[in-house]
């Protein structure tokens, strides 16, 4: 998963994930333009395995934060990113399991579908728990991320997770035992995305207060 190479960065002219846009507007009275995204809602959710005691993630390679910790350099007219340079681990990321909203289902039933699609967890949709819901990326994109908690156990595995291999996921799923999982939240040389600091601090405030 983690060998990247011959990487090129160019424009995107069509995305089914997302769709460039400049919005023109006034505010008091006072022309502004300001370019966005428009992106689907997701949901990312909290998995605490009560057999074993440890916090379920995954870990998976991702191009933004990679293309954001890089230099390009331009070869015969393309954008490039010497991958010699610049090692693919500065785009490996811990997150918590969590899934684009891009079909007909409720926010728990995406949930329920990545939990078993990247974590192997069969989960009742009874079991998994509404946190809370907010805007991420307010200056890019500004889409609705709503959290969930569930607690599982190893009965409950169904298989080895890691995606779908057919849509080109490739994560791999990372336990870390609870007594060790709230250094997580302030520990810099961990790439991860903002939800996951604040998901474990309501984990553990609310969840594990041991």
């Amino acid at each position: 998963m983690e060998k990247i190479e011959d990487v090129t960065v160019g424009p995107c002219p069509t995305s089914k994930y997302l769709k460039p846009l400049r919005m023109h507007y006034k505010q008091n009275g006072k022309p502004k333009i300001w370019d966005l995204l428009k992106v689907h809602d997701s949901v990312v959710i909290v998995v605490f395995n009560s057999t074993r005691n440890v916090l379920v993630f995954v870990k998976q390679f991702r191009p933004v934060i990679y293309v954001a910790s890089a230099e390009t350099f331009s070869e015969n007219g393309v954008d490039k990113i010497d991958t010699t340079k610049y090692p693919s681990s500065l785009g490996m990321t811990i997150e918590l399991c969590a899934g684009i909203i891009d079909k007909d289902h409720t926010p728990q039933m995406i949930a329920q579908d990545e939990l078993l699609e990247e974590c192997g967890y069969k989960v009742p949709l009874d079991k998994i728990e509404k946190v809370t819901s907010y805007r991420s990326g307010v200056g890019t994109a500004g889409a609705l991320q709503t959290l969930f908690y569930v607690e599982v156990t190893d009965a409950m595995r169904v298989s080895s997770g890691g995606g779908v291999a057919e849509e080109g996921e490739m994560i791999d799923v990372v336990e870390i035992p609870v007594s060790e999982g709230r250094s997580l939240i302030m520990n810099e040389s961990v790439v991860k995305p903002i939800h996951l600091m604040f998901a474990l601090m309501w984990f553990y405030e609310n969840k594990w207060k041991q």
